[in-house]
């Protein structure tokens, strides 16, 4: 019943089968063995020592130390206990309750009880038989003595209350995979995986590889890494390492990062990380189990609740789960240690977790049942991204822009919800969508409905990510639609990279495919974003005649928007040479937003206004209409990045030539903090350009030439209109 003999305990008798605890000198006897080579936690020992020790305190001092199997919660109990020895001079009991033993039921409260009693010196004869009776025994012998108890492995609150002693001088560890919140009064440590350097320094301890000629540090910290830094995982790993020499930490850490084979080689012995989990996953109820089971079949970094009631459900009933019903079962799993909360409603399993829910689905679920789960979540994802997109594309846009539905899911109240959720979800849905773009068409669709929120959030790098993955998968299925759409979105993307040549080749692609898909209006779209490529990269006349035929069919359309749209353009076109007349065309452009009640196509015009004011000469008026189009789409992080770094650079432009320098100075910073934020290289250099000449103004050559050369990295390769003036600045040639 013992792992270890605890400390016997001499009393005197009473009538009655009682007795009393001899105070005097500490009982003596043979005590569990303290940890072999524990590593860290120091935070954690001071704190449990200081709470167990604390000498003002009126009733027992009760520790819960809790968290997932073989994160070393009974490694510290017992050094902590040895360490305290001498604060508790009456003795030492362990106790170990079975709350997560493979094999074995948990104990009792009449067992644990009786060992307890036994421990003290009772006769077998002098236990009562009833648990409220040798409890109130227990409390009494323990009364008057300053005794530690370590309760370890309890299963439940309920197991672990009867075992409390009453006296002040008394003082309880208790180990649990669960934090025991219904154990009033009692304080909580959870413990987490160890750290990096804790992980090796272990490593190298167990394994006796400490000394010279021993592996590097890096072999070590990725043989940590590979283990999940995991205490049980460690040891098992020492272990191996000390049984084969020849056995480097760079084989092991290979072998355990081999695809499905990490938890064959975290047993050894009697140790065994999978044994470990079986036993919590043996003791959860089929909500839980099923919840545990499903996450495994679909591998992200979070979990939503609502995410995982689609993954609980059955194809065919969207969702019979209730999310709340879900989320009950998750929060069973984090209170066995199986999950971590990172916030509410959003759950994180360890690694080693991971592997062993993946095993559960593998052998329960089957090949067919993995898969299903998978759509299921990619049909959440991409309905979730298809309703956040209908949220923030203009109504009378949202038919180009947002795909068909894909799955069930509610409407967002507004545009800050719809951002919300793409914050949060972002990086599960670009995992799942870039690991199943070549086996799923839904796949396919829900990168391509996640494109409004990307280009809002000026996410660059995921947009590329995963319309280069769609179009590789278009492209392999046959499938020209998909084909077509991850071409035009691809085009985008590099068009906002300033990479137009690459842009204008991708562009060119799509406009091929739309005609025999009999989509028209795209064909438009195409030709107006060729014209305005093709502007761009100093191709005037091809530029004029695509937009000219572009201007054509928008009108034989009657799409009043894409002509306001090409009015755009044809202005953007017209500055070359003449900047006065490029504004008419810009204030047409902006005549028909204003008629239309379209933000997008009224902060384009301002934004293009004040460029063409800055080309005449005319900051002031220049800034206005920065300011305007900053006003139109949000002054926060919140609006259109595209449109929002275009009028913040010219705003910086402007504000220099007005001398404003310390305004342009915040607005610059402001501008490279958030396109460093998106990874977005090509704003980022306009911005360090800009920064840079305003440091040369204030006679800061150096570093200006420093901010020169970070914007020279950044816009290397793309087709800056600044590149010139930058490889002058900096004296290079081009």
């Amino acid at each position: 019943m013992h792992p270890h003999p605890p400390v016997p305990w001499s009393p005197t008798r009473r009538s009655r089968g009682g007795a009393r605890a001899r105070r005097g000198a500490p009982a003596s006897g043979p005590a569990p063995a303290r940890p072999a080579h524990f590593t860290g936690r120091h935070a954690l020992v001071t704190g449990l020592r200081t709470l167990l020790t604390r000498p003002d305190r009126d009733r027992p001092a009760v520790a819960v130390l809790s968290g997932m199997a073989g994160v070393g919660k009974s490694a510290l109990a017992l050094h902590v206990s040895h360490g305290l020895r001498e604060e508790f001079p009456d003795g030492q009991l362990h106790l170990h309750l079975h709350g997560a033993t493979p094999g074995m039921s948990p104990l009792a409260p009449c067992q644990s009880l009786t060992a307890l009693l036994r421990d003290l010196g009772v006769p077998p004869r002098g236990i009562p038989e009833t648990p409220d009776a040798a409890a109130a025994l227990l409390r009494s012998l323990l009364a008057p003595t300053r005794t530690l108890l370590v309760l370890d492995d309890a299963a439940s609150a309920a197991q672990v209350r009867p075992l409390l002693p009453a006296g002040a001088g008394c003082a309880v560890v208790v180990t649990s995979r669960s934090p025991l919140t219904a154990l009033d009064g009692a304080a909580r440590f959870a413990l987490t995986p160890l750290s990096a350097p804790e992980s090796a320094a272990l490593l190298r301890a167990a394994s006796g590889r400490d000394g010279a000629g021993t592996a590097g540090s890096g072999d070590m910290d990725r043989l940590a890494e590979s283990c999940g830094r995991l205490p049980l995982a460690l040891r098992i790993a020492a272990a191996r390492l000390a049984a084969r020499r020849a056995l480097t930490p760079a084989d092991l850490a290979g072998l355990l990062t081999a695809q499905g084979s990490r938890l064959d080689h975290l047993e050894y012995d009697d140790l065994s990380v999978r044994r470990s989990l079986s036993v919590a996953h043996a003791a959860l109820d089929p909500d839980a189990a099923l919840a545990l089971r499903r996450l495994g079949a679909v591998d992200i970094p979070e979990y939503d609740a609502s995410l995982v009631a689609r993954l609980m459900s059955s194809d065919g009933a969207e969702p019979p789960f209730d999310v709340r019903r879900a989320a009950a079962a998750l929060e069973r799993l984090v209170d066995v240690a199986l999950l971590d909360e990172v916030a509410y409603q959003r759950f994180v399993p360890h690694d080693l977790v991971r592997d062993f829910a993946h095993e559960l689905a593998v052998r329960l679920d089957g090949e067919q049942g993995r898969a299903a789960a998978v759509e299921r979540a990619l049909r959440w994802f991409g309905e979730s991204a298809r309703q956040a997109g209908l949220a923030l594309v203009p109504a009378h846009l949202a038919g180009n822009r947002v795909p068909p539905p894909i799955g069930e899911v509610p409407p967002f109240p507004g545009e800050a919800e719809a951002l919300a959720w793409g914050d949060r979800e972002l990086p599960g849905l670009v995992t799942l969508t870039r690991a199943y773009a070549p086996k799923s068409r839904t796949a396919l669709r829900a990168i391509r409905a996640a494109f409004p929120y990307l280009q809002r959030r000026g996410r660059l790098q995921e947009l590329g990510l995963l319309n280069e993955a769609a179009l590789d998968a278009a492209r392999a299925a046959g499938d020209g639609e998909a084909e077509a759409h991850a071409l035009t979105d691809l085009a985008a993307v590099h068009f906002m990279l300033g990479r137009s040549e690459r842009s204008l080749a991708l562009n060119d692609e799509a406009i091929g495919l739309w005609p025999a898909l009999g989509e028209d209006s795209r064909v438009q779209r195409g030709l107006a974003n060729r014209g305005m490529l093709l502007e761009r990269l100093e191709r005037y006349e091809e530029a004029a005649e695509a937009l000219e035929e572009s201007l054509a069919c928008a009108r034989r359309l009657g799409d009043d928007h894409g002509e306001g749209v090409i009015l755009s353009h044809l202005g953007n076109l017209h500055e070359h040479t003449d900047a006065s007349h490029a504004i008419t065309c810009h204030e047409r452009s902006l005549d028909v937003g204003v008629r239309l009640g379209s933000p997008l196509l009224r902060h384009t015009a301002h934004c293009n206004i004040g460029y063409a004011r800055l080309a005449l000469g005319q900051p002031g008026l220049a800034a206005g209409h920065f300011e305007e189009c900053l006003a139109i789409i949000g002054e926060g992080d919140e609006g259109d990045w595209q449109s929002q770094s275009q009028s913040r650079v010219g705003l910086v432009r402007a504000l220099r030539a007005l001398g404003r320098r310390a305004a342009a100075t915040r607005e610059c910073a402001l501008v490279m903090e958030r396109a460093v934020s998106r990874g977005d290289d090509f704003t980022e250099g306009l911005a360090r350009h800009q920064h840079g000449l305003l440091l040369s103004a204030e006679s800061r050559t150096g570093e200006a030439l420093d901010e020169w050369r970070r914007a020279y990295a950044c816009l290397d390769g793309m087709d800056a209109k600044v590149l010139p003036e930058l490889r002058a600045l900096l004296g290079r040639t081009a």
